[in-house]
């Protein structure tokens, strides 16, 4: 752009030094028709050349330094061009009807979904995609959600109503069999218990002390007196052993009448429970009770913390990449693309958005533009100016000293002629 610059203002003082090299070589020829022609163009091609110089070189300074009136006149006038440029870019050239009326031409969510589109396969897009994702996990606040978690963990189990689920229990107690199980249980226990010689020995000692301690009068206190004598602690131990194992023997017994019996009445006390409202009271109260006491946020906040450890080592993983990223993002893409009331909607939202904030913002066009024009002094000012259009004008120079020559010998010869 310099190289060129300079081309053409050497051009331009050429064309001025050969009109001036042109006049003076044929002064001595000015007695002679063609002599005098030719002086005459040179004269007024020098005229012309020099006028234009002038008025070109006024535009920016000063010609030869002298402060002639109405020249240097982009220094002069910087500030009323500056205003002109920011009145015809906001009123002619970027005015808001203009703008909005491009945007309302774009296809914004095809052209934002082709776009997508072609980037998602790069490697370099997915691993900001990546790095993004875990910067958002990364970002999450436990501290700030572990409270939040708990308070709704304790209110949906305080809205947890018993009566719905106490009778689902007490069916699958019957349905499985919970009942018998439980008293199987129960009877072995008691009948490893009583097996236990230690067992025994207690049993007989209890015994005998109660027997000792039975207060009859008369015969019943000579019949007591006399067993007493008979038996010992191992022996009364053993009877009472016995009959206890016996009695669970029987009721071990499927067929036995009387575990039959229990077993049906403890059927009906559970079924009774269904409706028992003092139980749902005691269980709704101990349900109340139990979760005032829980503090579970030390739980919460390890199991948190423990999946946001694992969010971020998968979310590294090629398989999060391949498996679920990409394939999800370009079906939603598709999804998006191929629903034509979607893409309306999204596409009438961004062009409302942009033509609000063209609205808004309009006006900082011109305030851009100011900006970076004040930030320049003059002489930069000029020289951006020369450097981009200097060439177009110097050749206003060449044209003039041509023009001029031309012109000039028209001039004469006609004159010659009358």
């Amino acid at each position: 752009m310099v190289k060129q610059k300079n081309k053409s203002r050497y051009l331009a003082t050429i064309s001025l030094i050969i009109m001036g090299i042109g006049y003076i070589a044929t002064m001595p020829l000015q007695h002679s028709f063609w002599g005098n022609i030719l002086q005459g163009g040179f004269e007024a091609g020098l005229v012309g050349g020099l006028a234009d110089w002038f008025a070109v070189t006024a535009l920016f300074r000063h010609p030869l330094g002298i402060p002639i009136p109405h020249t240097a006149l982009l220094p002069k006038n910087r500030q009323r061009i500056t205003t002109g440029i920011i009145t015809m870019l906001e009123n002619d050239w970027l005015t808001k009807e203009s703008i909005r009326k491009k945007i309302g031409s774009f296809e914004i969510t095809n052209k934002l979904v082709d776009i997508i589109t072609t980037q998602v396969s790069s490697t370099t897009v997915q691993k900001n995609f990546i790095l993004l994702i875990q910067h958002l996990i990364n970002k999450v606040n436990i501290a700030k959600l572990t409270p939040i978690i708990e308070q709704e963990l304790k209110t949906k189990l305080n809205d947890w109503d018993i009566k719905k689920y106490v009778p689902l229990l007490i069916d699958q107690v019957t349905e499985r069999k919970y009942e018998e199980k439980t008293l199987d249980y129960i009877l072995k226990e008691i009948d490893d218990w009583a097996a236990k010689d230690s067992t025994k020995y207690k049993l007989g000692g209890m015994a005998v002390d109660a027997v000792e301690n039975i207060k009859a009068d008369g015969f019943m206190q000579f019949a007591l007196k006399s067993f007493s004598n008979l038996v010992n602690e191992e022996k009364l131990g053993n009877i009472i052993q016995s009959l206890i194992q016996k009695g669970v023997a029987s009721y071990r017994d499927p067929y036995n009448p009387n575990r039959k019996t229990l077993l049906l009445h403890i059927g009906h006390k559970l079924e009774s429970i269904k409706s028992d409202e003092k139980v749902y009271t005691e269980l709704s109260n101990l349900k109340a009770h139990l979760i005032t006491k829980w503090e579970p946020h030390e739980q919460i906040d390890n199991l948190l913390q423990e999946l946001k450890e694992k969010a971020i080592h998968y979310v590294s993983e090629p398989a999060f990449l391949n498996n679920f990223l990409i394939p999800f993002t370009l079906d939603s893409l598709n999804e998006l693309k191929n629903n034509t009331e979607k893409v309306t909607a999204f596409d009438t939202w961004m062009k409302s958005q942009l033509s609000d904030f063209v609205e808004k913002n309009h006006s900082k066009i011109g305030k851009l533009v100011r900006e970076n024009l004040d930030r320049l002094d003059d002489k930069t000012l000029i020289n951006m100016v020369e450097t981009n259009v200097g060439k177009d004008l110097q050749w206003i120079r060449v044209n003039g000293a041509v023009c001029g020559f031309l012109i000039g010998l028209i001039l004469v010869g006609i004159r010659a002629f009358f």
